[in-house]
C-alpha cells in the first residue's frame, strides 16, 4: 500500500484467475472515500477503517468486481458499474448502474470508453492536477503503454483500436489530468497526459 499522491493510495495483488498482478486504488481525498477495482491488500481489510472507511466502489468494467463483496460485507459500500455491464452480476451481488457522462459520489466523472466492451469506463477525478483511471483498454507493462492484446478484442481488433483511440483522444482534448491510474500496470504519476498523447499518436492502424 503506497500513497502515490495526497489522499490517493495504490497497491497490487496477484490474481490467480488470470495469473497476473492487478492494481487497485483507495482515495480518501474525495468526500466520501472511494475504491476503484479493489482487491484486499496485504495490510488487510481493516486497514481502511483507520484511514476513512470507503463508501463507494467503482468498477471500470464488469470484470473488475474482484473483492468488492468483502468491502460490502465489512463497510456496507455501494458498488457501481456502468449499466451495460450489470448482466454480469447473477450471484446476488448488489451493483448499481451508472451512465456515461454522469458525476458519481465523490465528484468522480464517468467517461465513456466503450469499444472494448460497452461498459468500459474511464473515471476522471479532479484531484492533484487531475487523475484518469482506466480499466482494460490501456495497460502499462514495463513502463510502456499499450492496448490490451488483440486476443481480447474479438473478431476485429483494428476496429476496436480505432474506437479506443478516438475515445481517448476525446478525453485528452476535453480533460486536464497529470496522472493515469491503471487496473493493469503501475500508475503513471506526472506527465501522464503527454505520455498518453504520444502513445495514441504512435498507433498505426
Amino acid at each position: 500500500m503506497k500513497e502515490i499522491l495526497p489522499g490517493v493510495f495504490h497497491w497490487k495483488t496477484f490474481h490467480k484467475g488470470i495469473q497476473a498482478y492487478v492494481h487497485s486504488y483507495y482515495i480518501n481525498a474525495t468526500d466520501p472515500a472511494v475504491l476503484i477495482d479493489p482487491r484486499i491488500p496485504a495490510q488487510g481489510i481493516e486497514w481502511f477503517a483507520a484511514h476513512g472507511a470507503p463508501q463507494h466502489v467503482y468498477l471500470t468494467n464488469r470484470h473488475h468486481y474482484r473483492h468488492s463483496g468483502r468491502f460490502v460485507a465489512r463497510y456496507g459500500v455501494r458498488v457501481w458499474c456502468h449499466k451495460d455491464g450489470l448482466h454480469e452480476f447473477t450471484q446476488g451481488e448488489k451493483v448499481r448502474g451508472f451512465s456515461h457522462g454522469k458525476e458519481l459520489p465523490g465528484g468522480i466523472l464517468a467517461l465513456k470508453v466503450g469499444a472494448l466492451c460497452p461498459e468500459e469506463t474511464a473515471l476522471y477525478l479532479p484531484l492533484n492536477g487531475g487523475l484518469l483511471s482506466v480499466g482494460d483498454a490501456i495497460v502499462r507493462d514495463r513502463g510502456k503503454l499499450s492496448f490490451v492484446p488483440d486476443e481480447y478484442m474479438g473478431n476485429n481488433p483494428k476496429s476496436v483500436k480505432r474506437g479506443l483511440r478516438k475515445a481517448f483522444f476525446d478525453h485528452l482534448r476535453e480533460r486536464e489530468f497529470d496522472h493515469l491510474l491503471f487496473a493493469h500496470g503501475a500508475p503513471w504519476i506526472g506527465g501522464a497526459k503527454h505520455a498518453l498523447g504520444q502513445f495514441l499518436q504512435g498507433i498505426e492502424l
